[in-house]
């Protein structure tokens, strides 16, 4: 017992290490995973952060390029309507009227006014908001002017598109929306060129705004470029006009810059021009979806899903904002994004290295499972040994015990016979009888004994045989009866005639072995009974015959029936305090049955004795002799 304590506990105490070794080695490798991990993630973001960097700097590189661009297209729409003189804005153009607007009747040799023949796709309608809040247009001749202007000069068709977008007009604006939305009254205009050259001061000044504007940022930076090239351009174009006709200078002189802006959905440019005492208002409605739809093609290869939003027209600088016009580029997904998307990447590698079985998380299973097999299988190897060991000591103490009783038995007989101390007659018959006896159990534990060892080496007699089950029986039946009344027990045949002529597959050896333990526990268990009979019957059942060996014992307990066939479980103690035997006998009976493919099984459903059942297979086809 001492020995089996010491095993468990090297055991245990080896396990323990085994797995403290395996648990650290687990815990490194998830932390190194965990570490190795966190640094792919932040290399990953930092690689993300770079490319979308790089991305964000080539498209603000397209956007200013398409602002520019777009630039190109606007600023000469605006400019041109900023270089027409004050008095092209009626249907016929001023006279020699100095200082004043010519309001009298048409007469002959007064030209119409540009306005009214050329056609531009960029505007809808010119306009003039009058001192005492009339809404006029070139394109749309009073009662008196109808009849010199169509349809020599214009169509009427277009007299009444005119008339109609006039009309669309009138019903968002007035005076009052548009001085709100106009700079002060420019002074009466004259010739006067701006000078181009800057002073030093204003220079100076100049580098101090672009430094600030450069610290606001770039796009804000370029906003400002933009705006002062649109505004140099538009004064540019209001200086350089050349006058259409020989009129008087101060007639003809060009007018003010003007402003786009937004009043709802209209897109409008104005100015106020101040003639003597008098303000008008002169300005233009702009076709939007045609401007819109010329900006975003001179950009469609830079930003194919670009698009253009108006904002209000309170200065504020915002680096996508057109100088020329009131509106916002939306850059939308530019043509670059699937690139950068590539060499970005989608970050899969740190969701496939978070995985819930990543290679290292399998490999650490993988091992630990096979270190839990090992360890069930050192253990279940280390309990067999014991057991094995146990269990062959206990063999040996039966074995010792089971001889030593009937050499004394051979001792003491044979000594007494010797020294003639046993009388001739019937006491010494008695006493040759019991050394008889003694000499057939001691030969019938010797033949199991070797028996069950040449099993356990392999070496079983393997013979298998076709014989009928009345021929194999005839010969084995006169032995157990021998072997019976030995015990004061009586064999009792139940003879079945079909049975006995069945054809099994068996070997008469084991056959003739297997009974005699059975007869022989039935002798050991059941003598104290009151019925003495041994029951010897045949049962055909599922292509077997059953041999089946009973008696009228006290039985085979519960907790009994589950160690009866495992070999060396009687020890010295069991021997002594039951009946004799070493518990070989029932293991060896189901190895033999299993060499030649029978199998031997306890009736548990018999209560008053013990019935074992012996299944021999049948031979299908006809009987044999």
């Amino acid at each position: 017992m001492r020995r089996t304590w010491h095993m468990g506990i090297a055991f245990g105490t080896c396990l323990a290490v085994l797995l403290a070794a395996m648990g650290w080695i687990s815990l490194k490798a998830l932390r190194l995973e965990r570490a190795e991990i966190r640094a792919r993630r932040q290399a990953e973001a930092a690689r993300r952060q770079e490319a979308q960097a790089r991305r964000d700097a080539a498209l603000e590189e397209d956007v200013q390029l398409a602002l520019y661009r777009m630039e190109f297209v606007a600023t000469p729409l605006v400019a041109r309507e900023s270089a027409r003189p004050y008095s092209v804005y009626r249907t016929f153009l001023a006279g020699d009227v100095p200082n004043g607007m010519d309001t009298g009747p048409p007469r002959a040799g007064r030209a119409v006014s540009p306005l009214v023949e050329e056609g531009c796709p960029d505007v809808l309608v010119h306009f003039q908001l009058e001192p005492d809040g009339r809404l006029t247009s070139p394109r749309v001749p009073g009662p008196a002017e109808r009849a010199i202007v169509i349809p020599h000069h214009i169509g009427r068709a277009d007299v009444e598109e005119a008339r109609r977008q006039l009309a669309r007009l009138a019903a968002v604006v007035d005076r009052e929306t548009l001085l709100a939305r106009l700079p002060g009254a420019a002074a009466e205009p004259a010739p006067v060129v701006v000078p181009l050259a800057e002073t030093t001061a204003q220079r100076r000044m100049n580098d101090e705004y672009q430094r600030a504007l450069a610290q606001r940022g770039r796009g804000v930076a370029e906003f400002s470029r933009r705006a002062q090239g649109f505004q140099q351009s538009a004064n540019a174009a209001v200086q350089n006009f050349a006058p259409p006709s020989p009129a008087s200078a101060s007639s003809q002189a060009g007018g003010a810059p003007m402003k786009p802006f937004w009043i709802d959905d209209h897109l409008i440019c104005a100015r106020r021009v101040r003639v003597g005492r008098l303000e008008y208002i002169q300005g233009c409605l702009l076709n939007w979806p045609s401007i819109e739809q010329a900006l975003l093609m001179a950009i469609e290869d830079l930003l194919p899903h670009a698009d253009l939003q108006p904002v209000a027209d309170d200065g504020a600088e915002e680096s996508r904002r057109l100088a020329a016009l009131p509106v916002r580029l939306v850059p939308g997904r530019s043509a670059p994004d699937e690139a950068w998307l590539g060499q970005v990447g989608s970050g899969a590698v740190p969701a496939e290295a978070e995985r819930l079985l990543s290679p290292i998380r399998l490999s650490l299973l993988v091992a630990w499972g096979c270190v839990l097999l090992a360890a069930g299988a050192v253990a279940v190897l280390v309990a067999g040994v014991i057991r094995l060991s146990e269990r062959r000591a206990a063999f040996v103490s039966a074995v010792t015990h089971e001889l030593r009783t009937p050499l004394t038995t051979f001792h003491v007989y044979t000594e007494m016979l010797a020294e003639g101390m046993v009388p001739e007659g019937d006491r010494q018959q008695e006493y040759l009888s019991t050394l008889r006896a003694e000499a057939s159990r001691l030969s019938h534990l010797v033949e199991n004994v070797l028996s069950y060892a040449r099993l356990e080496r392999g070496r079983g007699d393997g013979r298998v045989e076709r014989v009928s089950l009345g021929g194999l029986l005839e010969p084995i039946l006169a032995r157990l009866a021998d072997r019976a009344r030995q015990d004061g027990m009586e064999i009792a045949v139940e003879p079945d005639e079909d049975a006995l002529a069945t054809v099994v597959r068996a070997n008469p050896s084991a056959v003739e072995q297997i009974l005699l333990n059975l007869v022989d526990n039935a002798g050991k268990y059941a003598r104290s009974a009151a019925d003495k009979r041994i029951h010897v019957s045949f049962r055909r059942a599922d292509g077997a015959i059953d041999l089946r060996v009973r008696d009228h014992g006290p039985g085979i307990s519960q907790a009994a029936s589950r160690r009866l066939f495992r070999s060396f479980s009687k020890s010295a103690h069991d021997a002594a305090d039951s009946a004799p035997g070493v518990g070989l006998g029932l293991a060896l009976s189901r190895r033999l049955a299993r060499d030649m493919g029978a199998r031997l099984r306890l009736d548990r459903s018999v209560t008053d004795g013990a019935c074992f059942v012996l299944a021999l297979p049948v031979v299908p086809g006809p009987s044999a002799g």
